[in-house]
């Protein structure tokens, strides 16, 4: 059987042609790879003086929140940051 060039589903034929597009620029997988971007973002955010912190709602406050933080154009950790901001200082007073 003779190797035709528009034969693009015999990869076998073609291991050794270069082939257009991007050449790969990271020698680690993709899963390592957003294993070191997470970790690198971790760091980033603790040099920041930022901790993370995990808890779960009801999905009724959840959706409020969802839609107070559209209405407000900013985020939800940054809502949900200034909420407590604001009812950890009044308690202060």
């Amino acid at each position: 059987m003779a190797k035709e060039v528009s034969d693009v589903t015999t990869i076998d034929l073609f291991s050794e042609e270069k082939r257009p597009g991007r050449p790969r620029t990271n020698p680690h997988s993709r899963s390592v790879q957003v294993k070191i971007n997470k970790r690198n973002q971790v760091k980033r955010d603790k040099k920041r003086g930022l901790k993370r912190v995990e808890f779960k709602m009801h999905q009724s406050l959840f959706e409020k929140l969802d839609a107070m933080a559209q209405t407000q154009n900013v985020s939800r950790g940054e809502l949900i940051e200034s909420i407590l901001a604001d009812v950890l200082e009044s308690d202060e007073c």
